[in-house]
């Protein structure tokens, strides 16, 4: 059967709704808030009208998908795939290609720098998330380091967001369980703000307690994960112009699996113990009869912490990344309102990355490949943006540039690393109308070398050759590794209608075509070369298996198409996503990245305000990856389907209840968005409870 006709009954369904509400739907407007992004660009601003490629995900759709991982938040959304498997603990983002450390994330504005082998990088709650956004494209000429694939950003909840307009005090009760790892969630939350409204605060705890993952395949994953979560978040305003406010985000996961935990990997099991705290203090000030002024200073801290405990051995090895900075900026704004708009954002960063590593099987009590090493980065940008309108039309142009320097340096190397870049970024955008837009970037982006790639050591593997004898393969140092660098050009275009097919309507559709130069890809290059010790034990010395060493390698062409579409009415909504990417090697044309097939998404469904209801399906339709250098890693189309239900009384004795219900991967379908080894989870039946008062 095809694909149109497996599915037909649903769109048939959906159809017959959408005509069904059509006489209601013009009777009120559509209720789709326009999405700002606040990443893009330093400030806020229509992410419709951002010249690039930027998604956000607000806080309704945050919710209507009733997330158990962040992966979860950008299963539908164009250029952002997750690579690891399904595992928690080991998914990893890439962005247009580029994965690891050439994506930035940021918590509140703070820089995730955590990053290992076999652990993933989101150690936060998608239940205390207020917007998810995805920059694609080159990000380091407001944000530095690690943004050539591009940005992926948090803001987390504030009270305002969870209190009612009448209420300066309430509480949110969360209870929930998944299927498809019988996984259960709880949550409590407590929110306020004073009569004056100049002090609010907002604390939250959530905890997950999941086991073993079923698959698509039939096959059973391990996976025991117990999860705590918590925010507390608070801002005092001394003024109407004056604020200060701080927050701390927890993380602590306590998992049994695999001690690489991607892909399908199983034995080699430890007790892994995650912690994550960071640790944010912001001033604002923003005087309202003063354009030039709006000025902001955050400090943070972040402290990510792996203990990994082996099961089958007293071995213990642990990672802690300790992340300490400081941001100030300022922007400034002339001419607001009037023809020529001018203005400029700019500020200074500073912030330093310090790894310290242990292995109790060490003779010295350090682990291989986790070198003790800090890193210490300094960055200036400046941005202008300036909006002309003119009788054709309103032209939006938008330069950046950044400088940063950065510093590595290791306990027990001989040597120190110091670098800089410059990243260049200019957009620029026509709107020959208020429903149209035309624009073009261009940006360089960098990526430096981290310290665990330059200062590698100890041991990366052993090889057993015979009882007693093994042979062991040493990491070595790189003090010549270079930054992987990146130019990419963007050509995109948009429509934004209200009333475009029936009175009250709003439809937006946006379109980009990306091509990025990227060269000094970092690799790890491991040489397996037995030493005649091995084979000859007389001869002295040890018995080793070669070297490994992180080495410039490949320069890549990148390319592709990313396609987002939203349409709503009072009673339809619709919101579609398509993307495609190539990537291929620039001088032997073999294929490299973090590839991905063709896929279609589709987020429909209807609402049902008489009984304060709301339906909905995801589909996502992927065609044949083969795109690669293995045949054994050609990936087959696959089509999935989701539906939801949401029922939120307004009024009345239940107004502040919630009820999710839903099933994630209808028909259990057996497939891999990415190549990990490894199925997706199977077929995954959903519901979550929560009640939100006042007192």
């Amino acid at each position: 059967m095809t694909v149109l006709g497996k599915y037909s009954w649903l769109a048939a369904g959906c159809s017959l709704i959408a005509l069904t509400g059509t006489a209601a739907a013009t009777e009120a407007e559509a209720d789709l808030p326009e999405e700002i992004t606040v990443t893009a660009t330093r400030s806020a601003t229509s992410a419709f009208e951002h010249p690039g490629s930027v998604s956000v995900i607000t806080k309704d759709e945050i919710d209507d998908l009733v997330a158990s991982s962040i992966s979860d938040l950008f299963e539908n959304t164009p250029g952002i795939f997750f690579d690891g498997g399904p595992r928690r603990n080991a998914q990893t983002p890439s962005i247009r290609g580029i994965s690891g450390e050439g994506v930035i994330i940021l918590f509140d504005g703070v820089r995730q720098s955590f990053i290992s082998g076999h652990d993933g990088r989101f150690f936060i709650e998608p239940d205390l998330l207020k917007t998810a956004e995805v920059v694609r494209g080159g990000g380091s000429a407001l944000y530095g380091s690690g943004g050539l694939g591009g940005v992926i950003a948090f803001q987390t909840v504030d009270a305002a967001d969870l209190l009612d307009e009448d209420s300066n005090l309430g509480y949110r009760l969360k209870g929930g369980f998944q299927g498809v790892n019988d996984e259960w969630t709880t949550g409590v939350s407590l929110f306020g703000r004073s009569e004056d409204g100049k002090f609010d605060a907002v604390g939250s705890l959530t905890y997950r307690d999941s086991s073993d993952i079923d698959l698509g395949s039939g096959a059973s994953l391990q996976s025991d994960d117990e999860l705590a979560s918590g925010l507390l978040k608070a801002s005092y305003r001394f003024t109407d112009d004056l604020k200060l406010d701080f927050s701390w985000l927890s993380f602590n996961g306590d998992s049994l699996e695999p001690n690489n935990g991607q892909g399908a990997n199983v034995g080699d099991l430890v007790d892994k113990d995650t912690t994550s705290n960071t640790y944010r203090a912001g001033l604002v000030f923003n005087p309202s009869d003063n354009d030039l002024i709006d000025a902001k200073i955050t400090v943070f801290k972040n402290d990510v912490s792996v203990n990994e405990d082996e099961v089958d051995s007293d071995r213990v090895v642990t990672r802690d990344v300790e992340t300490f900075g400081l941001v100030a900026e300022n922007r400034s704004v002339w001419n607001r309102g009037q023809n020529i708009e001018f203005a400029l954002t700019y500020g200074l960063e500073y912030y330093t990355d310090d790894q310290t590593g242990t292995d109790n099987t060490s003779t010295d009590g350090t682990r291989g490949g986790v070198p003790d090493a800090d890193a210490k980065t300094f960055g200036s940008f400046i941005q202008a943006e300036v909006a002309v309108q003119t009788e054709l039309g309103r032209l939006n142009f938008i330069p950046a540039i950044r400088y940063d320097n950065f510093k590595n340096s290791a306990d027990d190397s001989s040597f120190e690393t110091d670098d800089s870049a410059w990243s260049p970024k200019v957009a620029l955008a026509y709107h020959p109308t208020e429903w149209m837009m035309i624009f073009s970037s261009y940006s360089e982006s960098f990526r430096a070398p981290s310290f665990n790639e330059i200062f590698a050591d100890g041991i990366h593997f052993q090889i057993p050759l015979g009882p007693f004898v093994t042979a062991p393969n040493f990491f070595i140092e790189n003090q010549d590794l270079q930054p992987e660098r990146s130019k990419t050009w963007e050509f995109g275009a948009g429509l934004s209608f209200n009333d475009a097919f029936l009175e009250g309507d709003s439809f937006a559709v946006k379109g980009t075509y990306f091509t990025s130069d990227v060269t000094n890809l970092i690799d790890l290059s491991v040489d397996v070369t037995f030493s005649p010790q091995c084979f000859v034990p007389t001869i002295p010395g040890p018995c080793t298996s070669g070297t490994s060493q992180n080495v410039n390698t490949v320069a890549a062409d990148l390319s592709g198409v990313e396609i987002e579409l939203t349409y709503d009415t009072a009673r339809y909504f619709l919101t579609a996503g398509y993307s495609s990417i190539d990537g291929t090697n620039s001088i032997t044309g073999d294929f490299v990245g973090t590839l991905t097939p063709t896929r279609f998404d589709i987020n429909t469904g209807f609402k049902l305000p008489e009984i304060d209801s709301r339906f909905g399906m995801r589909a996502q339709l992927a065609g044949e990856h083969s795109e690669v250098n293995d045949e054994d890693q050609i990936r087959d189309s696959y089509e999935t389907i989701d539906l939801y239900y949401v029922w939120q009384p307004k009024e009345g004795a239940l107004k502040g209840l919630r009820v999710d219900l839903g099933v994630n991967n209808l028909f259990d379908t057996n497939f891999e968005r990415v190549f990990a080894g490894v199925s997706e989870p199977g077929r995954n039946f959903k519901a979550l409870v929560s009640w939100t008062g006042s007192f």
